[in-house]
């Protein structure tokens, strides 16, 4: 699926990052979405490493990266923690700027690390989400219907942890099949890993801690950036599914990105939630005309 792709486990001062490297040019970061790893990219990467340096990876705590253990208030699982350990990572590999592609809770990342780190980030593109402060602040009914994988993952320790341990297929069958409109775009082997992640301990507690960190570290430090009036310096892409959760909840949910960044364009996909995967030349298309 990664034909020509180096394999790497990198350290970093926190833990170790796990993905893959392939093509030539200006550096591109990818980083995955629930219930995935890195290997949500295959149909994607590929191409994009005709024309770019591309560089896949497993965020802490998912897939092979590592789990290093938490704290009480769950900060070692804030997406303010996670987007250290991808610019340490692209630092070490010797790209010191780069570009950043990335889907759900990976777009959670790639947001913040835009924020935290401008300097690093020269293009950001994110796909089906909205800020997670913006979604806590807008929530009502219908949000806690939809999104009630955040609340059941955000729970207090074991309750989701014991429940994913005793059927880790179920949440990930459960995603795969509800949330997208191509049902046949994960192949056996992936949806494979898939599972396998959620089969782990480590990883299934890891993936908890991040959905208790998002829903309350994360929120406060959007709330903060958003009273302080600081915004995403780079260019923005903003891919949405035509039909999920996004484009039901939120009128315009591309204006709710202009809320946060000066530079942003975007429109629906006509699939669902996992457009990479769902609309892969779409997808790449669409990447390659917001990058060049």
């Amino acid at each position: 699926m990664f034909d020509g792709f180096e394999v790497f486990d990198i350290s970093t001062s926190v833990t170790t990052i796990h993905g893959r490297r392939g093509g030539s040019g200006p550096p591109v970061l990818l980083l995955h979405g629930i219930p995935e790893t890195h290997l949500m990219w295959h149909r994607v990467a590929p191409r994009l490493a005709e024309r770019y340096t591309v560089v896949a990876t497993d965020l802490r705590g998912w897939g092979d990266s590592g789990k290093p253990p938490s704290t009480a208030d769950h900060e070692p699982y804030s997406m303010r923690a996670i987007a250290r350990d991808q610019v340490e990572l692209m630092r070490n590999l010797g790209y010191d700027r780069f570009a950043v592609v990335s889907h759900d809770r990976g777009s959670r990342c790639g947001y913040r690390l835009a924020l935290d780190h401008p300097d690093a980030v020269t293009r950001l593109a994110v796909m089906d989400v909205i800020p997670v402060g913006e979604a806590y602040r807008r929530a009502d009914r219908a949000f806690s219907l939809a999104y009630w994988v955040w609340s059941f993952l955000a729970a207090v320790e074991p309750v989701p942890e014991q429940f994913i341990g005793a059927a880790p297929a179920v949440l990930v069958d459960y995603m795969l099949g509800v949330w997208p409109e191509v049902k046949d775009a994960f192949p056996p082997e992936v949806r494979a890993e898939y599972v396998r992640q959620f089969s782990d301990p480590a990883t299934a507690h890891a993936i908890c801690e991040e959905f208790r960190a998002s829903a309350t570290l994360d929120c406060r430090y959007d709330e903060e950036d958003r009273g302080n009036n600081r915004r995403i310096a780079c260019p923005v892409l903003f891919l949405w599914s035509e039909r999920g959760s996004v484009a039901k909840l939120y009128d315009d949910p591309l204006a709710i990105w202009r809320e946060w960044a000066d530079d942003v364009r975007g429109e629906p996909v006509p699939v669902g939630h996992f457009i990479p995967e769902e609309a892969p030349d779409e997808t790449t298309s669409h990447l390659l005309d917001f990058l060049r």
